[in-house]
């Protein structure tokens, strides 16, 4: 578990304070123990003065009342002291008083020199033989630890000793008992005290340490606050900390670096439109991965061939984008989330329109010998093929034009001037109906050479385009209105597939109406009554696809690539100049056409232009609808 700063200064305080308080508790107990317990030898020492002087006073007694031993034998001697310390009043009250009134003596016993019992404070151990107690000096003496073990272990009975002697030799002992339970009950309520004493002071000191840290860093909050804001994109414009300590010009300087974040992230997110602008225009799929295998660049085109969101691949791993028995994997040659470099190599992915061949080109970017990142560029093999055969169409129409160009120039003005001679032929001809015939036919004959002429010269003029926002569901509404007399001409049944809430694309409306018009006259034209006519509207990737499908009898394998030929038809009364003007002004839009067809089933054109980079668009530009056009009429 994770503690705050804020705890772990608490916690830190109260630690210090409880081993401050621990030390001098403990010093003060040590001093407390050693002081009662010398105080208690000193009593016992003073006790057993008192009983020698009492000894010495009770045998002077007995030998003034004329008591004498019988001999100088040991017991004799021993009955005679016996008898004087029985007779002394003042021996016997001063012993009962001794023990009365001092805490810890325990007993007072005076022994002979065989360590019998002459009198004690204990009756029962009259003429019993004491036993050896530990001197209470060596208690005194000992350490503090030892001590408290002594004390506050089983009860033990300690003992200070003081030899006394019958005239010349020694007689016996005057023993003075402490015991350790009531030294012990000595010691206790200091210890009781000190404890309180140190609970409190670790109480105290715990709240004030937590009343000191939450003034303290409240203002680390107001910064970590403002780096949070800092990271969700909001700005300060003061410091959130107006103190002059280092707390304060921390926050001042996290102003500074947040203002400086604000201008990077300005120019970041420029560069990252440009270069999204940039890649959304890419027919390849391009992936570029770090140096520790993540997707760090992932172009719009990629979902064509991976079938994710670009927006979902960037920062996965290889081996997520690539999971085990992708077909890409032998390819690349994958270890963990690395990829080794290719060039050249091919892969047949599945799609939505079925398996599709893809080129892919592995290149490891480098730095000083280190590796930097990879770069995985995806190809579409089949539409290359398609942009091939696109562009030699196209050339071909270039050159086409060029000649065109060129001879209608030339022709017409000798064509012009032979309209002027045919003038003035007819005003000079007789009238007579087959010389006026024959005039008339050669006039007939010139103006369609104009027509013609003419007819050259617009498709070869530049067209100046006038490219804006444009939601393609208006455009291709008002195609349907423009097609409908057309179609309901042709007995056709329409079917229209228009979602609503489409991103605009950035195109000339004008040749996009009219390119799709194109389209769909020319399928009500070879199309028979009651077929099926089709107009679909769809997004992929970063492409806006407009399909037009019909049932009808499809366009005959020869013919398939001279359809966007100018001036090539197979309808009867036809220019030929529909579907050049249509591939010309897809073309001119950056926009791509093609299509499929079989004989018998019928044709879809379909018609792809990038979408725009602003999703964004006024809402009086565009025309606000709540739900898609899905129609069917005959």
């Amino acid at each position: 578990m994770r503690l705050s700063l804020k705890t772990k200064f608490t916690l830190a305080t109260s630690l210090l304070v409880l081993a401050v308080v621990a030390l001098v508790s403990g010093l003060y107990l040590a001093r407390l123990t050693r002081q009662t317990l010398r105080q208690a030898s000193d009593t016992a020492s003073f006790i057993a003065q008192q009983v020698y002087g009492a000894c010495g006073n009770a045998l002077k007694d007995a030998a003034e009342r004329g008591d004498a031993p019988a001999s100088t034998a040991p017991p004799d001697m021993r009955e005679y002291v016996q008898r004087a310390f029985d007779n002394s009043s003042t021996l016997n009250s001063l012993i009962e008083s001794d023990v009365g009134i001092s805490p810890t003596i325990y007993e007072i016993t005076i022994s002979d020199s065989d360590g019998r019992v002459l009198v004690s404070s204990d009756a029962t151990k009259r003429d019993q033989k004491v036993a050896g107690r530990p001197p209470v000096s060596a208690l005194v003496r000992a350490g503090f630890f030892q001590q408290l073990r002594e004390l506050y272990g089983p009860p033990q009975i300690y003992e200070f000793s003081l030899p006394f002697q019958l005239g010349t030799a020694p007689f016996g002992d005057i023993r003075v008992g402490l015991s350790s339970a009531l030294i012990r009950e000595q010691i206790s309520p200091g210890l009781v005290s000190a404890g309180y004493w140190a609970l409190g002071a670790v109480l105290l000191s715990t709240f004030l340490a937590f009343l000191t840290s939450t003034i303290a860093l409240a203002p680390i909050g107001r910064i970590s606050a403002q780096l949070d804001r800092i990271s969700a994109g909001q700005f300060d414009t003061e410091p959130v900390v107006e103190q002059s300590d280092e707390l304060g010009m921390v926050s001042t300087k996290i102003l500074g670096i947040g203002k400086q974040l604000r201008d990077v992230r300005e120019i970041f997110s420029t560069l990252r439109e440009n270069l999204d602008q940039v890649m959304s225009g890419l027919e390849d799929g391009l992936l570029l991965f770090n140096a520790q295998g993540r997707a760090v660049l992932v172009s719009p085109s990629v979902e064509r061939f991976l079938g994710g969101r670009s927006q979902e691949l960037r920062g996965r791993r290889v081996a997520e984008i690539f999971p085990p028995r992708h077909p890409m994997r032998s390819v690349l040659k994958i270890e963990g989330d690395q990829i080794e470099p290719a060039e050249g190599k091919e892969v047949v992915l599945d799609g939505a329109g079925g398996p599709r061949r893809v080129g892919v080109s592995v290149q490891v970017i480098r730095e000083q010998g280190a590796r930097m990142g990879t770069l995985v560029s995806l190809r579409d093999m089949e539409s290359l093929e398609r942009i091939g055969s696109q562009l030699q169409v196209s050339e071909r129409l270039a050159a086409l034009g060029r000649v065109t160009a060129g001879i209608a120039h030339e022709v017409k003005n000798p064509l012009n001037s032979m309209r002027l001679w045919l003038e003035v032929l007819k005003a000079n001809m007789p009238v007579e109906p087959e010389p006026q015939q024959a005039v008339k036919m050669l006039d007939s004959e010139i103006d369609r050479l104009d027509r013609a002429v003419k007819t050259f010269l617009n498709f070869t003029r530049p067209v100046e385009l006038n490219l804006e926002e444009t939601d393609l569901r208006i455009v291709l509404e008002d195609v349907l209105d423009a097609a409908r007399p057309s179609i309901t001409k042709a007995k056709l049944v329409l079917r229209a597939d228009l979602p609503s809430g489409f991103r605009p694309v950035f195109v000339d409306r004008q040749l996009i109406h009219q390119a799709v018009l194109n389209l769909l006259l020319n399928a009500c034209d070879f199309t028979e009554p009651g077929g099926r006519l089709e107009l679909t509207l769809r997004r992929e990737g970063e492409f806006a696809v407009i399909e037009v499908a019909d049932s009808g009898k499809g366009i005959p394998a020869n013919d398939q690539k001279k359809i966007f030929q100018l001036f090539f038809t197979t309808r009867p009364g036809g220019t030929g100049i529909g579907l050049a003007n249509t591939f010309r002004f897809v073309q001119l839009n950056n926009g791509r056409i093609d299509f499929t067809s079989e004989t018998g089933r019928g044709t879809t054109f379909r018609v792809e232009l990038p979408l725009a980079r602003v999703a964004d668009t006024a809402a009086g530009r565009l025309r606000e609808s709540n739900r898609p056009i899905v129609t069917e009429k005959q």
